[in-house]
């Protein structure tokens, strides 16, 4: 190392140790003006260093949206897509960067573009296959109204099964339909094997051996349904207050104390438990509309209601 290199790196570490620890002259406190690209003592006002590196962008937004707009990176990669989103997505409107129609000519283009693009994003029947289970994923978790990280977890739940070898004699939409399924229950969003299969293209029965097949397979930790993830998606439903809810949990709880949960069906113990605490606060609703809403019918929500009404004896009879 040269004298000349070797003297100005002791003057930069110099001035870095002399930035952490203060000011060099009245060993006050530093901070640094990124509007200036200057670091000042906040006391003597002492430019300690200047024409400092701006390692943000060059242009400047005024809102998110702008921000959104200027910006030049990309999404975040995510296993909702079979490419996790690295590749490349060619517009379908025919127009340019400043909204004006493409010729004739350039249109011709720009199919012939999509088309081999589109070709290399599947290049072989796992990834066809891949992305044919992740469009079922996406559309069955949008009718069901689970959020995203739901969609997420279902995404690795089927890639898991691919790797695994786990579908040779299954459809991709059994599987697929699965993973949604297992993947809410993990999330703490059930739904229902009724609610699935209303959304899905494959029949119940298939549903249920599925999920239990790639469950045992993959090792998932799935617990037992709670009773009590149920009442806030049936209580918003059917516009009750938060009073109700909190009485129907408690209704629940109480259950659960008395064993009265065991072996019974959660969805009707939630919808049952959401009708009492209905009555209980005086809340306007029906049977009927609690049926509509949690997908059971109205024999089981008064067989549960029953059962309820022995462990709670203050609920009102039917």
């Amino acid at each position: 190392m040269s004298e000349h290199v070797r003297h100005r790196t002791t003057e930069d570490e110099q001035d870095t140790e002399q930035t952490t620890n203060g000011c060099p002259e009245c060993g006050g406190k530093v901070a640094a003006d990124s509007e200036h690209g200057e670091t000042v003592c906040l006391d003597c006002g002492l430019v300690v260093d200047e024409d400092s590196i701006d390692r943000g962008p060059e242009w400047r937004a005024f809102d998110s949206r702008e921000k959104d707009k200027k910006s030049r990176v990309g999404a975040p990669t995510t296993n909702m897509m079979h490419d996790k989103g690295l590749s490349t997505n060619i517009d379908w409107r025919d127009k340019d960067a400043y909204g004006n129609s493409l010729n004739s000519n350039q249109r011709q283009k720009m199919q012939r573009l999509r088309k081999w693009n589109e070709r290399f994003r599947t290049r072989d029947s796992k990834e066809r296959n891949l992305k044919q289970a992740l469009g079922e994923i996406d559309r069955m978790a949008s009718a069901l109204g689970l959020p995203d990280n739901v969609r997420e977890m279902a995404s690795v739940i089927y890639r898991r099964a691919l790797d695994e070898n786990l579908l040779p004699g299954r459809s991709i939409e059994g599987v697929s339909t699965s993973a949604v399924y297992a993947a809410a229950r993990q999330a703490g969003v059930p739904r229902s094997l009724d609610e699935i299969a209303d959304v899905s293209r494959v029949e119940k029965p298939e549903i249920a051996r599925t999920y239990r097949y790639v469950a045992r397979e993959l090792g998932l930790e799935v617990k037992p349904a709670d009773p009590e993830q149920y009442v806030p998606r049936f209580a918003s439903s059917l516009g009750l207050s938060d009073e109700a809810e909190n009485r129907a949990r408690q209704l629940l709880r109480n259950a659960k104390e008395k064993g009265v949960h065991s072996g019974k069906s959660p969805v009707g113990l939630a919808a049952a438990a959401v009708y009492a605490a209905a009555l209980l606060t005086n809340e306007k609703t029906t049977q009927a509309a609690v049926s509509e809403v949690a997908d059971i019918s109205e024999v089981t929500i008064r067989n549960r209601y029953h059962e309820l009404l022995e462990a709670e004896q203050d609920i009102p009879a039917v």
